[in-house]
């Protein structure tokens, strides 16, 4: 197998050097190769050379780069490769070409919470790359000073929660995260949220009936998902009802789940564009988020490939 690598974008923000910590962490426990990455704004680069008379040169930021990883991973020389990419552009533009081009398995950056009245809102950067990626994006808390060891990895992610939408992709989503329990040795949650009946016709029905009915259809069909998971992983269920974003954010919080595992395919879709539901966890859950886009082998199966899962038929 080839050596992973992690892509670790930065700004030199406190919420930056949380989420290199949490990078520098993941890379050292997987053998990856870590690329921290600045991305300078080319109107700051021009104002530079014009107004100033100083010639912007990337070596200045890559050396600042460096300062920070021996500042903040604590060794000047870590166990495992680190690279450093000092580019001018788009942040959001630079990350994901950055992304494709190394051909990165997980990008981890802050979701920089702004404060006051907009402050459950995340950086638009981060939205945009969250938008756009197909890969695995592990967004961090801006207020999370991030891991030192392995083991406060395991202690700030304590439990697991993955909520899914019982489509073919939320095998998928368990898979990533039966490894992850694994490597991590810590209990993972599945949930599924059913969302309150709305229609016109839904008060000449026998509504409690039937949001039984959906409720029982939902566990037996989470229930064939968590089959797929070895039975010493013990993993636990949750089938609730409500808003969904509220729902994973609340269960995130009363379970103590330090690691929210979530897909990032909005209805409909036929490419890892972010859903509502998932921008919506972002803001809410005071957690860890990762954000799977959809697994290339299901949007295959989509297209007319067989599926190894697919949505029972008693809950279609």
């Amino acid at each position: 197998m080839t050596r992973p690598t992690v892509l670790c974008p930065v700004d030199f923000s406190d919420a930056s050097r949380g989420a290199l910590r949490y990078a520098a962490t993941i890379a050292e426990h997987f053998g990856a190769t870590l690329v921290i990455m600045a991305v300078e704004d080319p109107l700051l680069t021009e104002a530079l050379d014009l107004g100033t008379g100083v010639v912007w040169d990337p070596e200045a930021t890559r050396r600042e780069l460096v300062k920070l990883a021996a500042d903040v991973v604590g060794v000047e020389h870590p166990s495992f490769a680190m690279t450093y990419e000092v580019v001018v552009g788009r942040p959001a533009d630079e990350i994901l070409r950055m992304s494709r081009t190394l051909r990165a398995d997980l990008i981890v950056m802050s979701t920089h919470g702004l404060t006051g009245m907009r402050k459950l809102f995340f950086g638009s950067t981060t939205e945009r790359v969250l938008r756009e990626t197909t890969v695995p994006v592990l967004a961090t808390h801006p207020v999370d000073p991030g891991p030192v060891t392995l083991q406060d990895l395991r202690a700030l992610v304590r439990r697991i929660l993955v909520p899914v939408d019982l489509s073919p992709e939320s095998l998928h989503q368990i898979q990533v995260a039966k490894a992850l329990s694994q490597a991590l040795d810590v209990p993972f949650i599945a949930a599924h949220v059913v969302e309150p009946l709305r229609s016109p016709f839904v008060t000449r029905a026998r509504v409690p009936d039937i949001e039984l009915e959906r409720m029982t259809r939902a566990d037996d069909a989470l229930g064939e998902l968590i089959a797929t998971v070895p039975r010493q992983l013990r993993p636990e269920m949750i089938v609730a009802h409500g808003d969904p974003a509220e729902e994973i954010a609340t269960a995130a919080r009363n379970r103590h789940a330090g690691l929210v595992v979530i897909g990032l395919r909005g209805p409909g879709a036929h490419g890892p564009r972010m859903g509502s539901v998932t921008y919506r966890v972002l803001c809410l859950a005071p957690t860890l988020v990762l954000a799977l886009p959809p697994d290339a082998g299901i949007v295959a199966a989509e297209r007319g490939a067989a599926s190894s899962w697919t949505v029972p038929a008693v809950y279609k």
